[in-house]
């Protein structure tokens, strides 16, 4: 945790500039600033997820019946006289059965039948004044509105209206229907309607025959003209109106409306948000404006379309069952001017709007955001900002990316998640956006402000390690310098073998040639295990781990890329024989210890390098491979610095100029890896050691035997026997520490 802190105190700045844009965001999300812009993207994420979860299926319990254009060309032009909309009633409720009727019209003024106003100037005339009492008895059945009435009354009929939200228009007309709650139903709640200064109602006579009515304007529309949202209940002089499909599906269902708030821990008693309407065991979610989110079906056609003509003519299709089904009567005809901007499609029936409030009323579904989400989308853009502002600095541009686009395709899907299976609105697009312009200003950052130290790191050390430590250095330059210090490390030392042999035998070129094709794919494996490169000597390497960026597993990575190395020769040798160059074996050696590293040199040529006793110690453990027949030979340091391989002990030694001795040995895979056969052998093997060194000759001379019989590739088997033969003779003595040692490097 530590190391993370210290991380994050080198990118104050970035990290600063990042929380104040949270802060940004989330003063949107709460009110207190408003941002057309994300409001604008939020409504076409919302669009997004609608059209990509529409159900696009057809209920075939809701029908439309369309005044199109045939119907006017066939009818006549609208509005249709009030004896040609009584035929369309009663054809709809008696032939065709019908179980509801909802007009998505309004019958604002009275129908004035032409023959009954020629009688009434015929009679004016004192010449024809003796015909008034049979004009009188004549005249009701002349009065298309009340002949349309009385196909209205005792009928599930919903009339259509609407409310006016100007100030200035205060002039009403016509007749209200009945409120769903009157003045007064909520004393100790403080709710929040949308609230009408007039309306446009229906002529009284049709009003009382109808069943009710209900309103069909918008006036949450959004700023775009789409409409997403719809109001269910409006308030006018204190009383509560219910909506044109409110209306509809409360005749339909035959159940009270009922309102139904929020209820629990914290909720206060005049708590002034109403959480659903209800109708039965129905629940329609709503808003702070008890308006609710339409629940579109899919496109234009989601419900049966029947001609209103074909309907008056009887010829409805034989495919389409209107019987206890709810009719809409609507218009498609553009010159009616009933065509509305939907997310689903720009040019919509708005009397198909109402038809899909019903048909998600039946079935319950809904997308809704309680207010309580609020608190959701807080945390939201807290986890997702936090994450960014603080993990971005600590990223590469690619991982950044990679990262980001995470965090995007995790939000999406844990949106859509909750969008289909919960039927919860979250914000989308806020929190992308946020996402974007933290990634934006990270990458914006890194590039002009810490670009220039990353520049003048790798000036200072390009030359010695991989571009990939460079990279990671450039996260805090200021904790590298090339000034010297002592530090735990691990260092390399490999050489090709019977080197002056291959030479003499290969012209200049060949022999370039060869020294590229060897050296390049041997840096390369050291500079994928995070080493770095000291100096090439020749045909010899000289590498080492912990420096100039600390690793606490060099000692790993090193032994890693020494067997690395040694796979890798072998993988070129099939190579070098195709090109006719000789075979090229190589010795490694390993040490683990402290060690000096910095710039060292003159004043006139300086090189970043190492130097102590461990250094040497690693390079006369390299000579010594050749003597063992081993490919690779590490100290006990490192041995015992890396705990997870199996080795096998080669001896106790001490080498030219040191006089300490030291453990070898030599690595053979980790040890999930190893074989049994093996383990069994290093068994046997190590059983042999201890007769060696307890000086029991005999034993384990045939130890040795044995192994070398088994073994004869293993050169350390005969080395032994050879020993033990010369120790026959000239026994060590019972001072003897079973150390080995060498007189030549």
């Amino acid at each position: 945790m530590k190391a993370w802190i210290s991380k994050w105190r080198r990118h104050l700045t970035r990290i600063g500039i990042s929380l104040a844009v949270i802060v940004f965001f989330l003063t949107h999300l709460v009110g207190w600033v408003d941002i057309s812009f994300i409001r604008q993207l939020e409504a076409w994420t919302y669009d997004a997820r609608l059209n990509f979860t529409l159900p696009n299926t057809v209920d075939k319990r809701i029908v439309i019946i369309d005044v199109d254009e045939a119907s006017l060309a066939a009818e006549g032009r609208w509005p249709w006289n009030r004896d040609k909309l009584r035929k369309l009633v009663d054809t709809l409720f008696d032939h065709y059965q019908i179980r509801v009727l909802g007009f998505d019209v309004v019958f604002a003024e009275k129908d004035e039948n032409p023959v009954l106003k020629q009688l009434e100037r015929l009679v004016s005339d004192p010449a024809y004044r003796v015909l008034a009492p049979a004009l009188d008895r004549i005249r009701p059945l002349l009065n298309r509105d009340k002949t349309f009435a009385e196909g209205l009354k005792g009928r599930p009929v919903v009339l259509g209206y609407y409310f006016n939200q100007d100030p200035k228009r205060t002039v009403s007309s016509g007749t209200l229907p009945l409120p769903v709650f009157p003045v007064g139903s909520f004393p100790e709640k403080t709710l929040s309607f949308k609230t009408a200064s007039s309306y446009g109602g229906n002529i009284p006579m049709l009003q009382e025959a109808a069943a009710t009515a209900g309103f069909f304007d918008n006036p949450t529309t959004s700023v775009d003209g789409v409409f997403r949202r719809v109001p269910m209940l409006q308030e006018y002089q204190g009383a509560i109106y219910e909506s044109l499909s409110l209306a509809v599906a409360r005749l339909y269902l035959r159940q009270p409306v009922r309102t139904i708030f929020a209820q629990g821990y914290g909720v206060g008693a005049r708590y002034h948000g109403m959480e659903w309407i209800g109708l039965g065991p129905h629940k329609i979610p709503v808003d702070a404006d008890v308006a609710t989110l339409v629940p579109y079906r899919g496109r234009q056609g989601s419900f049966p379309y029947v001609s209103a003509t074909k309907v008056l003519s009887q010829t409805v299709p034989s495919d389409i069952n209107l019987k206890d089904t709810i009719a809409f009567v609507g218009t498609t005809a553009p010159g009616l001017l009933d065509l509305r901007n939907t997310p689903v499609q720009k040019i919509y029936p708005g009397v198909e709007i109402h038809a899909n409030l019903v048909s998600a009323i039946l079935d319950d579904r809904f997308q809704h955001r309680p207010a309580y989400t609020l608190g959701a989308e807080l945390v939201i853009l807290v986890v997702i900002g936090l994450m960014l502002a603080l993990v971005l600095p600590l990223l590469n541009p690619v991982w950044s990316v990679l990262f980001t686009f995470a965090v995007f395709a995790a939000t999406v899907i844990l949106n859509l998640m909750v969008w289909q299976y919960s039927n919860f609105v979250l914000p989308l697009a806020s929190p992308l956006l946020l996402a974007m312009v933290l990634f934006v200003h990270n990458m914006s950052y890194g590039y002009f402000v810490e670009s220039r130290s990353k520049r003048q790191l790798g000036g200072l050390f390009g030359q010695y390690v991989p571009p990939e430590l460079v990279e990671e250095m450039s996260k805090d330059p200021q904790s590298y310098s090339l000034e010297g210090e002592r530090r735990d490390m691990t260092v390399l030392f490999s050489d090709v073998r019977g080197f002056t042999t291959i030479s003499e035998g290969l012209n200049p070129e060949e022999l370039s040639d060869l020294m590229n094709a060897y050296l390049t794919p041997m840096t390369e494996v050291i500079h994928q295990h995070r080493g770095t490169i000291d100096k090439y000597i020749g045909d010899a390497i000289m590498a080492f781990w912990g420096a100039p960026v600390r690793n606490p597993d060099h000692a790993r990575h090193a032994l890693e890329a020494a067997m690395a190395m040694d796979a890798r020769l072998r993988d070129l040798q099939e190579h070098f024989a195709e090109r006719g160059w000789p075979p090229i074996k190589v010795g490694i050696g390993l040490n683990t210890g402290e060690m000096s590293v910095g710039n060292m040199g003159s004043a006139f040529r300086m090189a970043y390098t190492v130097l102590g006793d461990a250094v040497n110690l690693g390079s006369r453990l390299e000579s010594l491979t050749k003597k063992y027949g081993v490919s690779i030979i590490i100290s006990e340091f490192t041995r015992n610095a890396v705990p997870e391989f199996v080795y096998r002990e080669l001896d106790r030694v001490r080498v030219v100029g040191r006089e300490k001795p030291v453990v070898i040995y030599e690595p053979i895979g980790q040890k999930l890896d190893v074989s049994q056969d093996a383990l069994d052998e290093l068994t046997l093997y190590r059983n042999g050691l201890k007769h060696y060194r307890a000086q029991r000759w005999d034993q384990a001379e045939l130890q040795f035997l044995n192994l070398q019989k088994a073994h004869p590739q293993r050169s350390i088997y005969k080395i032994y026997c050879d020993r033990i033969a010369v120790y026959h003779v000239h026994p060590p003595g019972p001072e003897w520490d079973g150390v080995y040692t060498h007189e030549r490097k």
